[in-house]
Protein backbone atom coordinates (compact mmCIF):
# COMPACT_ATOMS: atom_id res chain seq x y z
CA UNK A 1 0.00 0.00 0.00
CA UNK A 2 1.18 3.43 -0.95
CA UNK A 3 -0.07 5.99 2.17
CA UNK A 4 0.13 9.64 1.94
CA UNK A 5 0.24 12.09 5.42
CA UNK A 6 -1.02 15.13 5.45
CA UNK A 7 0.23 16.17 9.04
CA UNK A 8 1.76 19.56 10.20
CA UNK A 9 3.17 18.58 12.96
CA UNK A 10 6.60 17.02 11.42
CA UNK A 11 7.63 15.29 14.91
CA UNK A 12 4.26 13.31 14.16
CA UNK A 13 4.17 13.02 10.89
CA UNK A 14 7.76 11.63 10.56
CA UNK A 15 7.60 9.22 13.50
CA UNK A 16 4.24 8.10 11.56
CA UNK A 17 6.53 7.76 8.36
CA UNK A 18 9.14 5.40 10.33
CA UNK A 19 6.34 3.47 11.97
CA UNK A 20 4.37 2.67 8.84
CA UNK A 21 7.72 2.33 6.34
CA UNK A 22 8.73 -0.33 8.91
CA UNK A 23 5.08 -2.13 8.32
CA UNK A 24 6.36 -2.24 4.71
CA UNK A 25 4.22 0.39 3.60
CA UNK A 26 5.13 2.87 1.07
CA UNK A 27 4.87 6.85 2.34
CA UNK A 28 4.53 9.94 1.07
CA UNK A 29 4.55 12.91 3.85
CA UNK A 30 2.98 16.86 3.14
CA UNK A 31 2.64 19.61 5.83
CA UNK A 32 -0.47 21.77 4.65
CA UNK A 33 -2.95 21.52 3.07
CA UNK A 34 -2.54 22.57 -0.41
CA UNK A 35 0.54 20.66 -0.74
CA UNK A 36 -1.29 17.44 0.51
CA UNK A 37 -4.68 18.16 -2.35
CA UNK A 38 -1.74 18.45 -4.78
CA UNK A 39 -0.09 15.17 -3.70
CA UNK A 40 -3.33 13.38 -4.11
CA UNK A 41 -3.44 14.95 -7.73
CA UNK A 42 -0.57 13.24 -9.25
CA UNK A 43 -0.76 9.64 -7.01
CA UNK A 44 -3.45 7.51 -6.35
CA UNK A 45 -3.12 6.77 -2.64
CA UNK A 46 -4.39 3.12 -0.95
CA UNK A 47 -5.00 5.72 1.87
CA UNK A 48 -4.36 8.84 3.26
CA UNK A 49 -3.88 10.07 6.51
CA UNK A 50 -5.22 13.46 6.79
CA UNK A 51 -5.21 16.08 9.79
CA UNK A 52 -7.70 18.39 10.51
CA UNK A 53 -6.03 21.68 11.46
CA UNK A 54 -3.68 22.81 8.64
CA UNK A 55 -1.69 25.40 7.56
CA UNK A 56 -2.79 26.86 3.82
CA UNK A 57 -5.77 25.12 3.49
CA UNK A 58 -7.90 23.12 6.36
CA UNK A 59 -8.26 19.28 5.99
CA UNK A 60 -12.06 19.30 5.98
CA UNK A 61 -11.72 21.16 2.90
CA UNK A 62 -8.72 18.99 1.34
CA UNK A 63 -11.35 16.11 1.88
CA UNK A 64 -14.26 18.11 0.03
CA UNK A 65 -12.12 19.02 -2.68
CA UNK A 66 -10.93 15.52 -3.06
CA UNK A 67 -14.68 14.04 -3.16
CA UNK A 68 -15.54 16.76 -5.45
CA UNK A 69 -12.80 15.47 -7.72
CA UNK A 70 -14.66 12.15 -7.83
CA UNK A 71 -11.86 10.27 -6.08
CA UNK A 72 -12.58 7.25 -3.83
CA UNK A 73 -9.34 7.52 -1.94
CA UNK A 74 -9.93 6.19 1.63
CA UNK A 75 -9.21 9.03 3.94
CA UNK A 76 -8.74 8.84 8.02
CA UNK A 77 -8.95 11.45 9.12
CA UNK A 78 -6.80 12.49 12.26
CA UNK A 79 -7.67 14.73 14.44
CA UNK A 80 -7.89 16.62 18.57
CA UNK A 81 -11.12 17.70 17.70
CA UNK A 82 -13.27 14.69 19.08
CA UNK A 83 -16.57 15.55 19.62
CA UNK A 84 -19.43 13.41 18.45
CA UNK A 85 -20.60 16.98 16.19
CA UNK A 86 -17.28 16.78 14.91
CA UNK A 87 -16.86 13.35 14.41
CA UNK A 88 -19.88 13.12 12.09
CA UNK A 89 -19.02 16.23 10.04
CA UNK A 90 -15.51 14.61 9.20
CA UNK A 91 -17.61 11.29 7.84
CA UNK A 92 -20.60 13.20 5.99
CA UNK A 93 -18.00 14.98 3.83
CA UNK A 94 -16.26 11.91 2.89
CA UNK A 95 -14.22 10.61 5.26
CA UNK A 96 -13.88 6.41 5.53
CA UNK A 97 -12.62 6.68 9.23
CA UNK A 98 -12.02 8.95 12.16
CA UNK A 99 -9.26 8.69 14.56
CA UNK A 100 -8.86 11.07 17.46
CA UNK A 101 -5.42 12.53 19.42
CA UNK A 102 -3.89 11.38 20.76
CA UNK A 103 -3.87 7.68 19.35
CA UNK A 104 -1.95 4.66 19.49
CA UNK A 105 -0.13 3.24 16.81
CA UNK A 106 -1.22 0.27 17.02
CA UNK A 107 -4.91 1.22 16.56
CA UNK A 108 -3.90 3.31 13.72
CA UNK A 109 -2.39 0.41 11.79
CA UNK A 110 -5.56 -1.98 12.47
CA UNK A 111 -7.40 0.92 11.24
CA UNK A 112 -5.60 0.89 8.13
CA UNK A 113 -5.46 -2.32 7.54
CA UNK A 114 -9.90 -2.27 7.84
CA UNK A 115 -10.13 0.23 5.26
CA UNK A 116 -7.47 -1.83 3.00
CA UNK A 117 -10.12 -4.69 3.68
CA UNK A 118 -13.52 -2.81 2.57
CA UNK A 119 -11.15 -1.19 -0.40
CA UNK A 120 -10.23 -4.73 -1.43
CA UNK A 121 -12.74 -6.42 -0.73
CA UNK A 122 -11.06 -8.91 1.30
CA UNK A 123 -13.06 -9.75 4.33
CA UNK A 124 -9.85 -10.82 7.29
CA UNK A 125 -6.12 -9.75 7.29
CA UNK A 126 -5.19 -13.86 6.31
CA UNK A 127 -4.02 -13.38 2.16
CA UNK A 128 -3.28 -17.04 0.59
CA UNK A 129 -2.59 -18.48 -2.98
CA UNK A 130 -1.78 -22.05 -2.94
CA UNK A 131 0.12 -23.50 0.50
CA UNK A 132 1.40 -20.22 1.19
CA UNK A 133 -0.19 -17.88 3.72
CA UNK A 134 0.11 -14.27 4.77
CA UNK A 135 -1.22 -12.58 8.01
CA UNK A 136 -1.19 -8.92 7.66
CA UNK A 137 -1.46 -8.12 11.23
CA UNK A 138 1.94 -10.26 12.42
CA UNK A 139 3.09 -10.14 9.70
CA UNK A 140 4.09 -13.77 9.26
CA UNK A 141 4.43 -15.61 6.17
CA UNK A 142 3.96 -19.74 5.82
CA UNK A 143 4.91 -21.81 2.55
CA UNK A 144 3.77 -25.75 3.27
CA UNK A 145 4.44 -25.16 7.12
CA UNK A 146 7.52 -23.11 6.82
CA UNK A 147 8.23 -19.49 8.05
CA UNK A 148 9.32 -17.32 5.82
CA UNK A 149 11.19 -14.28 6.58
CA UNK A 150 11.09 -11.82 3.96
CA UNK A 151 12.14 -7.81 4.11
CA UNK A 152 9.32 -5.18 4.00
CA UNK A 153 9.46 -4.39 0.35
CA UNK A 154 9.89 -8.10 -0.39
CA UNK A 155 6.52 -8.79 1.52
CA UNK A 156 4.76 -5.58 0.40
CA UNK A 157 5.59 -7.11 -3.51
CA UNK A 158 4.49 -10.47 -2.47
CA UNK A 159 1.00 -8.63 -0.65
CA UNK A 160 0.74 -6.60 -3.99
CA UNK A 161 0.91 -10.08 -5.92
CA UNK A 162 -1.75 -11.82 -4.33
CA UNK A 163 -4.02 -9.07 -3.92
CA UNK A 164 -3.86 -8.84 -7.85
CA UNK A 165 -3.81 -12.94 -8.32
CA UNK A 166 -4.23 -13.57 -11.81
CA UNK A 167 -3.16 -10.50 -13.07
CA UNK A 168 -0.26 -9.04 -14.61
CA UNK A 169 1.52 -6.65 -12.31
CA UNK A 170 3.79 -4.32 -14.65
CA UNK A 171 7.25 -2.57 -12.96
CA UNK A 172 5.55 0.88 -12.85
CA UNK A 173 2.61 -0.06 -11.90
CA UNK A 174 4.23 -2.04 -8.41
CA UNK A 175 6.63 1.07 -8.53
CA UNK A 176 4.11 3.10 -7.97
CA UNK A 177 2.44 1.57 -5.09
CA UNK A 178 5.48 0.21 -2.73
CA UNK A 179 7.60 2.46 -3.69
CA UNK A 180 7.53 6.52 -2.12
CA UNK A 181 8.69 9.55 -3.77
CA UNK A 182 11.91 9.68 -1.80
CA UNK A 183 13.22 6.62 -2.86
CA UNK A 184 15.74 6.53 -5.29
CA UNK A 185 15.48 3.40 -7.97
CA UNK A 186 17.01 1.81 -10.60
CA UNK A 187 14.70 0.90 -13.85
CA UNK A 188 15.66 -3.17 -12.56
CA UNK A 189 15.20 -2.68 -8.92
CA UNK A 190 11.60 -4.48 -8.98
CA UNK A 191 13.20 -7.74 -10.91
CA UNK A 192 16.19 -7.75 -7.77
CA UNK A 193 13.35 -7.83 -5.25
CA UNK A 194 11.51 -10.40 -7.10
CA UNK A 195 14.68 -12.51 -7.33
CA UNK A 196 15.21 -12.66 -3.80
CA UNK A 197 11.11 -13.19 -3.43
CA UNK A 198 11.61 -16.26 -5.46
CA UNK A 199 14.48 -17.69 -3.35
CA UNK A 200 12.61 -17.37 -0.40
CA UNK A 201 9.27 -18.66 -1.73
CA UNK A 202 9.75 -20.81 -4.54
CA UNK A 203 13.15 -22.05 -4.74
CA UNK A 204 12.70 -24.89 -2.09
CA UNK A 205 8.99 -26.27 -3.67
CA UNK A 206 7.65 -27.81 -6.83
CA UNK A 207 5.65 -25.06 -7.53
CA UNK A 208 6.60 -22.30 -8.44
CA UNK A 209 4.16 -19.51 -7.58
CA UNK A 210 5.76 -16.01 -9.39
CA UNK A 211 5.53 -16.23 -12.93
CA UNK A 212 7.26 -14.09 -15.26
CA UNK A 213 5.28 -12.37 -17.87
CA UNK A 214 8.33 -11.17 -20.85
CA UNK A 215 8.37 -7.59 -21.32
CA UNK A 216 5.66 -6.89 -18.78
CA UNK A 217 5.85 -7.68 -15.83
CA UNK A 218 4.84 -10.52 -12.94
CA UNK A 219 1.47 -12.10 -11.80
CA UNK A 220 0.76 -14.86 -9.32
CA UNK A 221 -1.74 -17.38 -10.77
CA UNK A 222 -4.81 -18.36 -9.14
Amino acid sequence: MRILIIEDQKKLALSLKKGLEEQSYAVDVAYDGVEGLEFTESVAYDCIILDVLLPKMDGLEVLKKIRDSSSHMPVLILSAKGSLEDRVRGLDLGGDDYLVKPFSFTELLARIRAIHRRKSGAPQNILKIDDLTMNLATREVIRGGQKIDLRPKEFAILQHLIENKGRVMTRSVMMEHIWDYSAITGSNVIDVHIKRLREKIDSDFERKLIKTIKGVGYSIDQ
